[in-house]
């Protein structure tokens, strides 16, 4: 099947009807917040996140508090979240930079937050869109298997689906289609199990006869 312009625009406009009300599974009050819940995500649920952080933003919800942790501190209260000792050094460097050049503020510049420790493109593309308002497709797993599936944008890495996204969707629309394909991706296009027959996207989808399983 040949994936043309036309066909990815329906695959947006099915997806928007769908989930036009989804937001971040992420608990967060504030940019710090978000940013710390992002990092902590990585190989990790938003759920289990959320548990995480909700015990630890009652203790230390600044910059300034949770160097006050110290790295063995913050290691204790996020071990339940995997690779939590990587995550805790890059949050007390992260930290320190905030409380050093910042004066505690997360900085809105895109550049500015790819310079912070542990903060990739995808935790950047997060905190400017969800924070600050800016057009942005963060590409986490499951953006980059379901744009990958429907073709939407075929790529080797994030960076490149992201790229193709740009293009393949209106950016008035990027900031919220990421989270489309995001929640698309934990309820129908599973990783080991999607549920093809259930999706909405099946006769649009150039994977689906490749991937179909019978419902259970």
């Amino acid at each position: 099947m040949r994936i043309t312009a036309k066909i990815k625009n329906e695959m947006i406009n099915r997806l928007e009807k769908i989930y036009h009300d989804t937001k971040s599974a992420l608990n967060f009050n504030n940019p710090f917040e978000l940013l710390v819940a992002v990092i902590l995500s990585a190989q990790c649920t938003d759920v289990r996140v959320n548990v995480t952080t909700g015990r630890l933003f009652k203790k230390a919800a600044t910059p300034e508090a949770i160097l006050s942790l110290g790295l063995d501190g913050l290691e204790e209260e996020i071990r339940d979240c995997g690779l939590f000792r990587n995550k805790a050094k890059n949050i007390i460097k992260t930290c320190q930079k905030l409380h050093d050049d910042y004066a505690d503020q997360v900085p809105s510049d895109y550049d500015e937050l790819l310079s912070l420790p542990g903060v990739g493109r995808k935790t950047a593309n997060v905190v400017s869109s969800i924070a600050f308002g800016r057009p942005a497709i963060a590409v986490d797993t499951h953006v980059f298997r379901v744009s990958n599936r429907l073709k939407l944008a075929v790529g080797n890495s994030p960076e490149e689906v992201e790229k193709k996204l740009q293009k393949a969707i209106p950016i008035e629309k990027w900031s919220a289609a990421h989270h489309w394909l995001i929640w698309h991706g934990r309820k129908i296009c599973k990783a080991r199990h999607p549920l093809c027959q259930k999706c909405p996207l099946n006769d649009l989808c150039p994977s689906a006869s490749l991937l179909e399983t019978p419902i259970a």
